[in-house]
């Protein structure tokens, strides 16, 4: 069954994902709800987290008294997992994928057949 969020709750996804990657540091639930200006309540910015934690874009570890939070994924990783999501978000993967490839340029196509031919792992170790 697909993941259903809202374009709201979306964007509070990728602004939270934005300040974990911005600040190189372990951020505590409050700390980002205070960075975000603390109009959001905690249970969301909590369910925030742990959608980004289970797409591996952030780290959750226990510190003390509470669960921190840290990116954990680079700018091309982080973008690939967004791609994952929204393919695993909708019901016809082929058909979504049929259509990113016909929306690439020739150029971008004849990369993306060397890739799925060659090595893929060393172009996805390199950095972005």
């Amino acid at each position: 069954m697909a993941d259903l969020i809202s374009p709201t709750k979306r964007q509070l996804e990728r602004d939270v994902m934005a300040m974990l990657a911005a600040d190189h540091r372990p951020l505590t639930l409050e700390q980002v709800r205070e960075r975000l200006g603390g109009g959001v309540m905690a249970t969301t910015v909590m369910t925030v987290l742990n959608r980004l934690h289970e797409q591996g874009l952030a780290r959750c570890e226990w510190v003390g008294r509470s669960y921190v939070y840290i990116a954990d994924a680079d700018r091309a990783e982080r973008t690939a997992g967004r791609i994952r999501a929204l393919l695993d978000a909708d019901g016809d993967r082929r058909a979504v994928l049929a259509r990113l490839i016909a929306m690439l340029p020739p150029d971008e196509r004849l990369e993306l057949s060397d890739l799925l031919r060659g090595d893929y792992a060393e172009a996805a170790a390199a950095p972005a």
